[in-house]
């Protein structure tokens, strides 16, 4: 639950404020009749998100045990790759989003409404094919599919809100720590995803080191705990790990979060 209510609320509030960004940018710009176009792309956003998601679902689940693990290991390989791109790509991009989508604004004007729809839809279907995959990934390595439902249902509504009232400058947040703090938390996460994906690929063999277990909590906590279910959502690793695993989880956390906090990299985000 924990793990997806970050990924709702991190990519959720990225791509709330790149909608709140657009909208402003149309509104001051006295040209309001255009809003319609920004709703449409960003509404063909979410439905080709909506749609990896829901082809991802349907191939899982139409192959055998062993196509079903291949297939949940390079999905969660995948969303690892993805995640950490993108991580890196909004501390990159931040300080300059709002004038970037500005600019490419005032050309969508210029050429017609429906290059501005298509501006709202490049900017929002970023976020929600990577979200779509990131989630789907997560879904498969937490085992708990209701409360990770719940945990993304709650993050996207919280993202949401907060979206607005920080378009209706109801409230201010301090966006670089905002986001600074959640790159943490959800390099944590693909950390996780990671251990999953070597999980999955040692348990088909194309791994070694299956039998060689670093962590089992067997004895201290049921795997269907509460307190077993807060680990695994918190950090990532499961009831069992192997040394293999442990080993790749560290060196992702470790090296990914020195060069994410570097502070020669470091970018401050813009508000809206």
């Amino acid at each position: 639950m924990l793990s997806s209510f970050i990924i709702a609320l991190r990519e959720g509030l990225e791509a709330a404020l790149i909608i709140s960004i657009l909208v402003a940018y149309v509104v001051k710009s006295n040209k309001r009749a255009f809003l319609r176009y920004i709703w449409s792309g960003v509404f063909l956003a979410i439905i080709l998100s909506l749609g990896l998601g829901a082809i991802l679902t349907f191939t899982s689940a139409e192959l055998g045990t062993h196509g079903e693990q291949i297939f949940a290991g390079t999905t969660s390989f995948l969303a690892v790759a993805l995640v950490t791109w993108m991580v890196f790509w909004m501390k990159r991009t931040a300080r300059t989003l709002r004038t970037d989508l500005a600019g490419k604004i005032e050309n969508a004007f210029s050429v017609g409404p429906y290059a501005l729809a298509g501006v709202a839809f490049l900017a929002v279907v970023r976020e929600g094919l990577e979200t779509s995959l990131f989630v789907y990934a997560n879904f498969k390595s937490s085992g708990d599919p209701r409360n990770s439902t719940l945990g993304l249902i709650i993050g996207f509504i919280a993202a949401i809100v907060l979206g607005y009232l920080i378009y209706k400058s109801a409230i201010h947040i301090n966006l670089s720590n905002f986001f600074t703090y959640t790159g943490i938390a959800l390099i944590i996460v693909a950390a996780g995803l990671l251990s999953h994906a070597v999980f999955e690929f040692q348990e088909i063999g194309f791994l070694p080191g299956a039998h060689l277990i670093a962590i089992d909590i067997h004895s201290i906590l049921s795997p269907d705990s509460f307190s077993a279910v807060l680990l695994s959502s918190s950090i990532g690793l499961g009831p069992t790990t192997s040394w293999l695993q442990l080993a790749i989880y560290m060196i992702y956390i470790v090296a990914v979060i020195t060069r994410y906090l570097n502070k020669s990299t470091s970018r401050t985000v813009a508000t809206t």
